[in-house]
């Protein structure tokens, strides 16, 4: 075969080729967009959007156990085994009985006493955990700082603060 025995270019293969890399461009495109929606608009790396979509469920869960006042179940939240009870597991250091003593609505040591409404203002990685501000009972007190420790699917306090704004 030689340069002038060339096959004829075919416009319709030619066009469906482009219309195919095209879609596959624009779908990956939708699917990062939609990820970075779904996770909450994390200004982070894109391979730690879950890690901020799962932290931000579990704490708003958390958070909403201890609205209701159930402290068993935000107790399972908090150390990540909703079955803490049926399981006589080694004491991991914040006892249930701690527990109630910082989150309970009567507690003294309850900087922000009864917990009726809070609202998750951001969301940042450091280090290895995400460091959530939440503001509780509208804005009344200074916000709560919370990690989530994204292995082990715990809660703690957070030694680091966020800047929310003035």
């Amino acid at each position: 075969m030689t340069l002038l025995d060339a096959p004829r270019f075919d416009e319709a293969k030619d066009r469906r080729k482009r219309v195919i890399a095209y879609s596959c461009v624009a779908a990956f495109t939708a699917a990062v967009i939609l990820g970075w929606i779904v996770s909450g608009f994390p200004i982070d790396w894109p391979w730690h959007w879950f890690a901020h979509m799962r932290g931000r469920s579990e704490i708003n869960t958390f958070l909403t156990d201890v609205e209701k006042n159930d402290m068993a179940a935000a107790y399972g939240v908090w150390i990540h085994n909703p079955k803490w009870q049926q399981q006589n597991a080694p004491d991991q250091g914040y006892t249930f009985a701690r527990f109630q003593e910082d989150w309970s609505p009567t507690s003294h040591d309850n900087d922000y006493g009864a917990i009726k409404h809070h609202d998750i203002a951001a969301a940042r990685f450091a280090g290895n955990v995400l460091v959530v501000g939440v503001y509780i009972n509208q804005r009344k007190s200074k916000p709560l700082f919370l990690a989530y420790d994204p292995k082990a699917k715990t809660l703690s306090y957070s030694p680091v603060e966020l800047y929310l704004g003035p």
